[in-house]
C-alpha cells in the first residue's frame, strides 16, 4: 500500500475512534443534551469566522488550556473555595470536566437560543452558591469580580493553549478573540472580562495580590493526571497534557504557587504535546460540536479545518 494511503486510512481510523467516544460523551444522561445541529440555520453568538470557533475545535488544547484555567482560579482563594466546596471535582472528576467542556462547547458553537437558555441556568445555580474561605473571606459565586476573573483564566487558558501547541495566533488574532468574548462574559455576568490582550495583563497584575499557593492546586493536578478524560490510547499522553498546561502559567505566577519546573513539560514532551495537538487540528470529528454546528448553518464538516 503506497505511504499516501496508508497515512490517509490510519487519520481515517483515528478520526472514527475519536468522533464515537465524542458521539458518546454528548449522550452521556447525566449532562445536559445538545444537538448542535438545530435549530437549523440558527446561528450561534459569534460567528463561524471567529477566533473561538478556530480553537475550540481541538480537543487536545482545550483540555491543555481547561486545566491551566483552573490552576489560575484557583490562585485566588475565594474562587477556589467556591469551586472546590461546591463542585463534584473530587468525588467524580471525569462528569465535572465533561459539563465543563460541554458548557464551553455550547457557549462557542450552540445555537443562540440554546447558548442563552444554558448560560441563564448557569447564572441561577451560581445565585445560591456562597460561602466562607478557610481563612474567614465571605464569597459568592455570583460575585462579578470572580465571574471576571474566571471568564479571563478560561479565555486566556484556551487561547494560550492554542497558539503555543497548536499554531501561533498573532497579537490582532488575540484581541480579536477577546473582543468576541465580550458578548458571552457579559451573559454571565463578567461585567469587567478583559477585551484586549493589554486589558488581559493589566487583570493580572490587578489580581496578582490575591493571589496564595493552596495544596488544593497540587489534589487538582493530581486528580487530573489519572481520570480518564481521553479515550484510550490518548490517555497515555494525559500526564504530559497536564505538565503542558502548568507550562503556560505565567513565571511569576508559577512561581507565587510552587509550581516549579518539575511541574512543567519535559523536551521531549513538548515534541511530543505539539505533535499530539497539531494532529488533533486536523482531525475531522463529525459527531463533534464543532461539525455538527457547521451543519446546522449549511456549511461543509471541513469548514473549520480549511480556515486554519
Amino acid at each position: 500500500m503506497p505511504v499516501a494511503a496508508l497515512k490517509t486510512r490510519v487519520k481515517r481510523t483515528i478520526e472514527n475512534r475519536l468522533d464515537q467516544a465524542a458521539a458518546v460523551y454528548l449522550k452521556d444522561d447525566r449532562l445536559l443534551s445538545v444537538d448542535f445541529a438545530k435549530p437549523c440555520g440558527e446561528p450561534a453568538i459569534n460567528a463561524p469566522t471567529s477566533v473561538s470557533w478556530r480553537i475550540f475545535k481541538n480537543p487536545a488544547s482545550l483540555f491543555i488550556g481547561g486545566v491551566a484555567a483552573v490552576i489560575l482560579e484557583f490562585a485566588e482563594p475565594r474562587v477556589r473555595a467556591g469551586v472546590w466546596d461546591n463542585t463534584s471535582f473530587r468525588r467524580d472528576p471525569v462528569t465535572r470536566l465533561k459539563r465543563t467542556g460541554l458548557a464551553a462547547m455550547v457557549t462557542v458553537y450552540g445555537a443562540q437560543s440554546v447558548a442563552r437558555a444554558m448560560i441563564d441556568g448557569v447564572n441561577r445555580r451560581h445565585r445560591v452558591i456562597a460561602g466562607v474561605t478557610p481563612s474567614g473571606e465571605p464569597y459568592a459565586a455570583s460575585d462579578p469580580t470572580l465571574l471576571t476573573w474566571v471568564q479571563a483564566t478560561a479565555g486566556f487558558g484556551f487561547l494560550e493553549a492554542y497558539s503555543s501547541y497548536v499554531a501561533p495566533l498573532s497579537d490582532d488574532d488575540q484581541n480579536r478573540y477577546y473582543r468576541e468574548g465580550q458578548t458571552t462574559a457579559a451573559l454571565y455576568g463578567a461585567t469587567d472580562a478583559p477585551a484586549s490582550l493589554d486589558e488581559l495583563h493589566e487583570l493580572f497584575a490587578a489580581m496578582k495580590p490575591r493571589f496564595e499557593r493552596s495544596d488544593i492546586i497540587f489534589e487538582f493536578l493530581s486528580i487530573m493526571k489519572k481520570a480518564p478524560a481521553f479515550p484510550q490510547p490518548a490517555q497515555l499522553a494525559q500526564h504530559s497534557l497536564v505538565r503542558a498546561a502548568v507550562d503556560i502559567i505565567p513565571g511569576e505566577v508559577r512561581e507565587i504557587l510552587g509550581l516549579d519546573t518539575s511541574y512543567g513539560l519535559r523536551p521531549f514532551e513538548r515534541r511530543v504535546v505539539r505533535r499530539m495537538a497539531r494532529r488533533a487540528d486536523r482531525l475531522i470529528l463529525r459527531s463533534g460540536p464543532a461539525a455538527q454546528s457547521c451543519r446546522r448553518l449549511g456549511l461543509a464538516d471541513d469548514y473549520l479545518y480549511r480556515q486554519s
